[in-house]
Order: C-alpha cells, then sequence, then structure tokens
C-alpha cells in the first residue's frame, strides 16, 4: 500500500453507486469543489431496471491522501450506496464517445476519411462540407485524432467523459 504521506500525484477513475435523486449530483460535485479538488471527467446515467440507481464515474487526479479523502467523503454522503477506485481494484476498461466534426474540401475530405478509417471512427454525417465522425476509445486515442484533423478542418468536439468498468467477474454492487 502507498505511503498516504506520498506528494506523488496520481489519476484515479472512482465509480460512485448512488440513488437516482435531485441533488445528487450536486452534492457529489460539491464535494470536490468546496475542498479545491478538480474533476477531469464527469459521466452520470440510471443503471438499474427500476431506474433508482445511478452510476457515476470521476476521474480525477491527486496525491494518494487527497485521493482517499475524496473516497471516504463520498462514501459518507447519504445517498452513495458504493465508492470504488477502479485503478487500484484491478483490471479495469476505460472508454469514451465523441463526437468530432471535421469541415474541408477536396484533398482534406479524402484525408479526413483516411485517418478516420485508421482510428476506425465511422461517419455518422456528411454534407458537401464537412463530415462528422463517432468514434468511442480512450482518451488518448480520441485526443490524438482530434490533433491529426486540425489541420484538415477540425471545426467541433464534443466528448461524454469518460466511463469505466472492472474486467472479469469484479462488480460493483450496492
Amino acid at each position: 500500500m502507498p505511503d498516504p504521506t506520498d506528494n506523488d500525484m496520481r489519476a484515479a477513475t472512482i465509480a460512485v453507486l448512488v440513488e437516482n435523486e435531485a441533488g445528487v449530483l450536486a452534492r457529489v460535485i460539491g464535494l470536490f469543489s468546496g475542498r479545491g479538488y478538480n474533476i477531469d471527467s464527469l459521466t452520470v446515467a440510471p443503471v438499474d431496471d427500476t431506474g433508482r440507481i445511478s452510476r457515476i464515474t470521476i476521474v480525477t487526479s491527486g496525491t494518494e491522501m487527497v485521493i482517499e479523502q475524496i473516497k471516504a467523503q463520498l462514501d459518507r454522503l447519504v445517498p452513495v450506496h458504493k465508492v470504488s477506485d477502479l485503478t487500484l481494484e484491478g483490471p479495469h476498461l476505460v472508454r469514451e464517445l465523441a463526437l468530432i466534426k471535421v469541415v474541408g474540401k477536396g484533398e482534406n475530405r479524402v484525408e479526413a476519411l483516411r485517418l478516420a478509417d485508421a482510428f476506425r471512427a465511422r461517419v455518422v454525417d456528411a454534407t458537401t462540407e464537412s463530415f462528422v465522425f463517432e468514434m468511442t476509445g480512450n482518451a488518448d486515442k480520441i485526443d490524438a485524432f482530434c490533433a491529426l484533423m486540425r489541420p484538415v478542418g477540425l471545426a467541433e468536439v464534443s466528448r461524454t467523459g469518460a466511463v469505466a468498468i472492472a474486467r472479469g467477474t469484479s462488480s460493483l454492487r450496492p
């Protein structure tokens, strides 16, 4: 176990199961903003058949002590059922969805399609002067694709933020 006094920063992907009720997300965000912690990515959606439980995936960074404090404070919130630091609990998958709009003509259109094929991005809208690509993958893959699209006409990007799940039989249940 890392020394809690260690000043080395680390990223953490934290999954939180909460009651799906008004104000819960505001309380979670308030916990971060009230203490000056940054949220790099935040996603939330209902995950059970009844719609009563939501899963919040938070990507943040800090020292080991700060991340442990975040998890402990999240766990103390009344509507929280379970908190899991996926980065520490074993192998896990992290993915984002992005919609990427590229505007261009001629060779730039051909290059945009070539790059999209190489990155397995899918065309979901096309006009004579633009494409919208849909892409899933880790943040680095999406960042790399966007960087390559800048010179050919990157116009706009919309991203979901990270969603994550443990690999294998491990499961986050209340």
